[in-house]
């Protein structure tokens, strides 16, 4: 596709992003509404009167057709107001804005670590291909890529919470800012399935870009190694690790939920449980738009720099 350029080419993903959310909480809506009972016959409680769930029904507005709560809802993304949620009544911009710190802190802090060292391990796995030390890179990310996270959380306490008392086994009663070491074991765990697959491509990448001519072009002019490591090959191998660390970021998401349950951290996890179990569809709604906007975000990213990297890549 020659002649298309930069901005041409995030718009055209932009608009391809935009119809990605709309597909997946146009699903979310439906799944919803195929499901038996509803947020009223879940607020009636245990012995629900037709009476009082009919009453709750027209107050949630339940009682007017699918469709019209669809399009009032859709109406309503449009201009970013995403309804109120059916159990507490509060707006649901507000209440996945109070329950997002949690969950955005301990995201930022595993790409925090995640990126440099991804880079870190695939750089030196690459220039040390074949050795020792890229044999042990790729057994150890492999092994720990096939543990699961709630399995590898719970070793994890069981080891440095419980045995050896090194660290807190939950956050429960504490802040993830308050108290740092609440985040060292949740960020262990995502870490520990999330770098593999990004280290693994760029090592790869890395091998074909040291194995280029124009990197043996630079060795021959005398360049020194770390300049030709990180001026010549890496950024040429770069491209498929970044949309490789996009990929990671949509795994990373929901990845979060499952870790905020284990460990008890007051985030998206909590919300979102709470809301399913109540039939409260505008805060599921809320949480899957925000989720699928986090991961179309990243992807677009990921695909602009690809494509401002390596145009051809970007574009196939």
């Amino acid at each position: 596709m020659a002649g298309v350029t930069l901005a041409g080419y995030g718009l055209r993903r932009a608009g391809v992003g935009l119809l990605q959310i709309l597909a997946v909480a146009t699903l979310v809506f439906a799944f919803l509404e195929a499901l038996p009972g509803d947020a009223a016959v879940a607020a009636a409680g245990d012995d629900p009167d037709p009476a009082r769930i009919a009453a709750l029904r027209q107050q949630f507005g339940l009682d007017r057709p699918v469709w019209q709560r669809y399009g009032d809802w859709l109406g309503g993304l449009v201009t970013g107001d995403l309804g109120a949620s059916l159990r507490s009544g509060r707006p649901v911009v507000s209440l996945l804005g109070t329950a997002a710190g949690p969950t955005t802190v301990l995201a930022l802090v595993t790409l925090a670590v995640l990126v440099p060292l991804t880079v870190a391990l695939g750089v030196c796995a690459a220039v040390r291909a074949g050795g020792w030390f890229d044999r042990a890179v790729s057994s150890t990310t492999v092994a720990l890529h096939c543990v699961p996270e709630f399995a590898l959380a719970v070793l994890l306490i069981a080891v440095f919470a419980l045995w050896l008392g090194l660290l807190p086994a939950t956050a429960v009663g504490g802040g993830l800012l308050e108290d740092p070491a609440l985040l060292v074991l949740p960020v262990v765990v995502l870490l520990a399935r999330s770098a593999a697959a990004p280290v693994r491509t760029l090592r790869g990448a890395m091998i074909d870009a040291l194995a280029s001519d124009y990197v043996a072009h630079a060795r021959r002019h005398g360049l020194p190694r770390w300049r030709v490591l990180l001026g010549h090959a890496l950024p040429n191998a770069a491209a498929p690790a970044v949309q490789q660390l996009a990929r990671t970021v949509d795994w990373l998401v929901g990845g979060i939920i499952v870790v905020e349950a284990i460990f008890a951290i007051p985030g998206l996890s909590a919300v979102l449980v709470e809301a399913v179990a109540a039939r409260d569809v505008p805060v599921v709604q809320g949480v899957t738009v925000m989720v699928a906007a986090v991961a179309v975000l990243a992807n677009l990213t990921a695909d602009v720099i690809a494509f401002r990297l390596a145009p051809r890549a970007g574009v196939a």
